[in-house]
């Protein structure tokens, strides 16, 4: 990759809502791609063994090309995303998991489509909760994915 992953750019929010989307349809049919290793210029080696993170670049690759600057944003910011939705337990109520999926705040969507990546494509947890906490006094998720 031509850069390292705290330099790769920003994407629209809409941008990161239709890649979920995109990477859920994927999981649900089952169409798991190949295990991969993203090499970054004087940087980190990133390897996307697990089969859902596997699945969901693959859905990326598909629909903006890993082989672009906005694709590769795109896929590491939605795999950051998923990483910190899963780590960071102040976050429950920016996001409901329903029936038909996921709804995300769209504050959580827009910081998630702007805020930097670290050296290892993650968000900084902190970092996020600060940004998050100006915007967001305690709200649930309202809009949904379909913000941006």
């Amino acid at each position: 990759m031509p850069c390292r992953p705290e330099d790769l750019p920003g994407v629209s929010p809409r941008a990161l809502s239709t890649a979920w989307e995109a990477a859920r349809a994927a999981a649900a049919a089952e169409h798991w791609g190949p295990h991969r290793t993203l090499l970054f210029q004087d940087g980190p080696a990133l390897a996307l063994a697990d089969a859902d993170a596997a699945c969901w670049a693959e859905a990326v690759d598909r629909l903006a090309g890993l082989d672009t600057l906005p694709g590769l944003a795109l896929c590491l910011r939605l795999l950051a995303l998923v990483d910190l939705l899963g780590r960071a337990r102040w976050m429950g109520g920016l996001f409901a998991i329903g029936r038909d999926g996921i709804e995300i705040h769209p504050a959580l969507l827009a910081a998630a489509a702007t805020q930097g990546l670290d050296v290892a494509g993650r968000f900084d947890e902190s970092e996020m909760k600060r940004l998050l906490s100006g915007r967001i006094a305690g709200a649930p998720a309202d809009r949904g994915a379909e913000a941006g």
